[in-house]
């Protein structure tokens, strides 16, 4: 077995144990018996399905085994029995050979036996053996007839009884404990770090196939032959022009090109940094100043068609600005054909740079750089392949700028698991990006809350008839869009959660495990600690570490700042007994009202239901007579702060919830990842807070004097009535770029 398979077996030496334990490992295929069984220690004992024992007899006969009939609960009885002799054994706690790629579910005997006996648990993860002949996945991975294989042997742990519960209870908590065990065994088969993601896409691609198409844009199709062709091709003319820097900023759209570019400088170990063009002239040339950038990589089609040419003439105060059309030029003859030597000879790079950098956006002065390591990155895919079974068959369609981390995931997740994407320039296209679910058979989108609502709204019922995941992350998402997408499409939205600095995701609800209202289980090899705040009963500050946790942050005038131990993510959350995660708010979500923290999240919610609309905002300004002030956005016309009052004191709330003012605007500003620009709404209001005399109408052109572009928002200009409420008019919005790219 040994010279067939390419075996890697991890840890096997915790198994040399005296005494009873119980072995529990994915059963991914029936070569894992046959494996398995060739590998362990003598002396333990198989226990397997009666069905399954017949069909493996050949493998068995070299292991002792106890055949089982799940349908007997004397069966279970008998396997305590011999456990509690002193008798260590092999479950499988799936019951069956899986479908999918991932864990499938726990049977509740399983756990019960481990209950029963309290002996140590090993979860072992098999990877690699859903490639072979003899797994269950045909038609939708790759087969073959020896793929490599890992199997890791995890650390052991033990199911207790626990006092004053019941025994379903019981049994359901132990399922839990070994499914998350069972995850993180298969995480960490799969995880190694020490990677490059040329060289990871490189061996993606000779898994799935060199003609396997993989990215999807609205102007070219590539494979994955097309598209290692363009990165080695562009990558030697890179290679000369940026000779002697570290770090290189990319200002591209979502496009083929994009991707091309970014793992042409993994190529040449150069770090890319990733730049937020919606962020405004000064948001790029801080984000230069930032990371030290001296070369920006752009696309002068792009520039034209994005009216970005203010944008570029900042950078250009920084940075060299080098145009990959100039580029494009220099790839020769003899160049493509150097690129096809590589192919041929499948030419990895070499150990050196491996970093990207994010810039964060929203409540920050300046821009923050979050370097990720490619190790952080690889985690973070591998974590979201264990938790949600994807296959070579889907298709995702993404809209999200590869700027965010959400976007940018959503492009990395498909070509390195062997599935393709579709990329689309900007996520605003409501009416067109349901057509192209519905057109090249989608079978997975990303998108935030805001996004998926405008979705919802503009799809015909049929347009998402192909889907089986809707990721949502970004923001919370509203119990309106959650059950649009459900009576509509009959489509559940797998609500995330994460960070930048996360690279992003720390959690998501999956069809295994899935709770309404919450953003699903912490990720696979992700440890997490609540802490309580002062001053909130409710819930506590996260805390997170895990191999998909930055190397750590560029701040602006300071430089690398290194990550501790622990991340605190900034978020108020709460834990149920099952591991399920609630947020509850942004701690930075909260005002400080008379000496009580009043959460702007909450005023928000109140808001919606009592105006029958999601377009609420509420931010906290200083000033007043309790220290602070809330002040409540919305597009709905007829919302008072009366009405809200009266609803406030009917539910039963504090009155310290009534916002201090409302304020009314045409539309919601948005940032580039859909999110609401919290800091354009208090910039528009601390300058109106600024006007004397009397309330009159404020032009277009005196308030771009008193209030600067900011985050590249277009304030037209606000009125006050006399009862303290604001009004906002023409359209007060933050422009998405990509989107002018495309008309």
């Amino acid at each position: 077995m040994s010279r067939l398979f390419p075996l890697r077996l991890m840890h096997f030496e915790r198994l040399r144990n005296d005494g009873p334990l119980i072995v529990m490992p994915n059963h991914v295929s029936s070569l894992s018996v046959l494996i398995l069984s060739l590998f362990l220690p003598e002396d333990i004992v198989f226990v397997v399905n009666t069905e399954i024992a017949a069909k493996l007899s050949f493998a068995l006969r070299f292991r002792r085994h106890i055949p089982m009939d799940p349908l007997n609960p004397y069966s279970i009885r008998d396997i305590i029995s011999a456990i509690k002799g002193g008798m260590p054994v092999v479950l499988f706690p799936e019951g069956r050979i899986t479908t999918t790629t991932g864990i499938m579910k726990i049977y509740d005997g399983i756990a019960f036996i481990a209950q029963k006996t309290g002996v140590p648990v090993y979860p072992v993860g098999i990877d690699g053996l859903q490639h072979s002949r003899f797994s269950r996945l045909e038609g939708t991975m790759p087969q073959r007839w020896f793929p490599p294989i890992t199997i890791y042997v995890d650390e052991p742990f033990s199911l207790c009884t626990a006092m004053g519960q019941n025994q379903k209870d019981q049994k359901s908590s132990g399922s839990d404990r070994i499914l998350k065990a069972l995850e993180r065994a298969l995480f960490r088969s799969r995880y190694h770090p020490g990677i490059n993601l040329f060289n990871e896409l490189l061996e993606a691609a000779q898994l799935f196939g060199l003609n396997k198409e993989t990215i999807e844009d609205i102007n070219q199709k590539l494979t994955y032959r097309k598209l290692l062709l363009a990165i080695y091709a562009l990558s030697e003319p890179l290679q000369r022009r940026l000779a002697g820097e570290e770090r290189v900023g990319v200002m591209l759209p979502n496009a083929a090109a994009h991707v091309v570019t970014l793992f042409a400088l993994f190529r040449i170990n150069i770090t890319p940094a990733i730049l937020n063009f919606t962020s405004g002239p000064q948001g790029i040339l801080d984000s230069c100043e930032t990371a030290e950038l001296k070369t920006v990589i752009t696309s002068r089609q792009f520039i034209e068609k994005a009216g970005l040419g203010t944008h570029v003439e900042k950078a250009a105060e920084k940075a060299r600005i080098l145009y990959l059309e100039d580029v494009r030029e220099e790839v020769s003859s003899f160049g493509k054909l150097k690129a096809l030597f590589n192919l041929a000879l499948k030419r990895r790079t070499r150990p050196g740079r491996e970093r990207l950098i994010l810039f964060t956006s929203g409540s920050e002065g300046k821009p923050k750089g979050v370097i990720l390591r490619h190790d952080n990155i690889q985690a973070n895919v591998m974590q979201a392949c264990t938790v949600i079974a994807l296959t070579a068959k889907d298709k995702l369609l993404n809209a999200l700028p590869m700027f965010h981390s959400f976007g940018l995931q959503g492009v990395f997740i498909p070509l390195l698991c062997g599935f393709e994407v579709f990329l689309y320039p900007t996520p605003l296209h409501y009416k067109i990006i349901p057509e192209i679910a519905y057109d090249r058979n989608a079978t997975i989108i990303f998108g935030t809350g805001t996004f998926l609502q405008g979705y919802g709204k503009h799809a015909h019922p049929y347009d998402f008839y192909s889907i089986r995941y809707v990721i949502t992350g970004g923001e919370r998402l509203k119990e309106e869009t959650r059950r649009l997408w459900l009576d509509k499409f009959g489509l559940r939205s797998l609500e995330g959660y994460g960070c930048t600095e996360a690279s992003p995701f720390l959690a998501i609800n999956s069809p295994l495990c899935y709770k309404a209202g919450t953003v699903g289980r912490i990720f696979p090899d992700v440890t997490h600690r609540i802490e309580p705040v002062d001053g909130i009963e409710r819930g506590g500050n996260l805390f997170v570490r895990g191999p998909n946790i930055m190397e750590g942050y560029l701040i602006h005038g300071k430089g690398f700042v290194p990550a501790g131990e622990w991340y605190d993510c900034g978020d108020l959350v709460e834990e149920d007994a099952r591991g399920f995660i609630t947020i509850l708010s942004r701690l930075k979500r909260f005002a400080k009202l008379g000496g009580e923290m009043i959460s702007l999240n909450l005023i928000e919610e109140l808001a919606t239901r009592c105006f029958a609309s999601t377009e609420m905002a509420a931010v906290n300004v200083s000033g007043g007579k309790k220290g602070e002030q809330v002040i409540l956005f919305t597009t709905v016309k007829k919302a008072s702060r009366q009405a809200l009052r009266d609803f406030i004191a009917a539910s039963g709330h504090s009155p310290l919830l009534v916002p201090a003012r409302l304020c009314h605007l045409d539309s919601l500003p948005l940032l580039g990842n859909g999110k609401i620009d919290y800091v354009s709404l208090k910039t528009v209001y601390a300058r109106r807070s600024q006007r004397t005399g009397p309330t009159r109408p404020t032009t277009m052109k005196t308030m771009r004097k008193r209030a600067p572009d900011h985050h590249g928002a277009d304030i037209k200009g606000i009125t006050t009535r006399k009862d303290g409420v604001l009004f906002a008019t023409p359209p007060f919005f933050h422009r998405d770029l990509s989107e002018l790219a495309l008309k």
